[in-house]
C-alpha cells in the first residue's frame, strides 16, 4: 500500500514530494522514497527539480518539526519532575553533541543511524527549537539540492552514481561530523580557559 501512495505522489511532482517528505519526516517508515522520488522528479521534470528540492526540504522541515514537539509535549505527559540524583551524563552529552547527531543522518541517510530517533531525542532533551529547525534545514538543503542537482545532471544514472559512491559521501559526512565535533571541542577548551 505504502509503494502505490508513494507512486501516486510521485506523479503530482513538487506537491507529492512535499507530502511524502511531510510523511517520511514525521514518522511513518519510507525509506529511501524521498531520495528516489526527488531523483526521478528532476530526471523527468528538470524544469521542476528545484522547485521539487524546495518542496521536500520545507516538507521534511515541517514534518521533522512536528515529531520533535509531538516528543517535546509528550514527554511531559508521561514525566514528571527529573530525579536531580540520577546522572545527567546523556543529557550532558545530547547537550554538547545532539545536534551534530541530528545533523548526519539528515543530511546522508545512514542506515544504522535513523534519524527520527534522534529528533525525537531533540525533543525530549528539550533542545532549543531554532537551533534543530536550523540543522534540519541546513541539512536538508544540502541533501535534497544535491539530488536534484544530481537528478537533472545524470538522469537515469543518478541512482546508480549514489549507490557507487555511497561509501565515499558516507565518508565525507563522518568527515564533516568530525570537523564539527572538533569546533565544539575546541570551544569547550576556549571556554574552560577563559574561566
Amino acid at each position: 500500500m505504502l509503494h502505490h501512495l508513494k507512486d501516486a505522489l510521485i506523479a503530482f511532482g513538487p506537491l507529492g514530494v512535499f507530502l511524502l517528505a511531510v510523511l517520511d519526516s514525521c514518522g511513518v517508515p519510507l525509506p529511501g522514497a524521498m531520495d528516489v522520488s526527488l531523483i526521478y522528479v528532476a530526471w523527468h521534470s528538470p524544469a521542476l527539480a528545484y522547485w521539487t528540492a524546495l518542496a521536500a526540504v520545507l516538507g521534511s522541515l515541517g514534518g521533522n518539526a512536528g515529531l520533535f514537539l509531538a516528543a517535546r509535549h509528550g514527554v511531559r505527559r508521561f514525566v514528571k519532575e527529573p530525579d536531580p540524583d540520577k546522572p545527567r551524563k546523556f543529557r550532558e552529552w545530547f547537550d554538547r553533541y545532539g545536534l551534530v547527531t541530528v545533523f548526519i543522518p539528515a543530511l546522508l541517510p545512514v542506515p544504522p543511524l535513523p534519524l527520527k530517533a534522534f529528533v525525537i531525542s531533540a525533543g525530549v532533551m528539550r533542545t532549543p527549537f531554532n537551533q534543530f529547525l536550523a540543522v534540519i534545514l541546513a541539512a536538508r538543503m544540502l541533501r535534497y539540492f544535491g539530488e536534484a542537482y544530481l537528478g537533472v545532471r545524470l538522469g537515469q544514472d543518478a541512482h546508480g552514481f549514489l549507490l557507487r559512491n555511497g561509501w565515499t559521501l558516507t565518508g565525507a559526512t563522518l568527515a564533516l561530523a568530525l570537523v564539527l565535533l572538533g569546533l565544539i571541542w575546541l570551544n569547550d577548551r576556549r571556554r574552560a580557559a577563559a574561566l
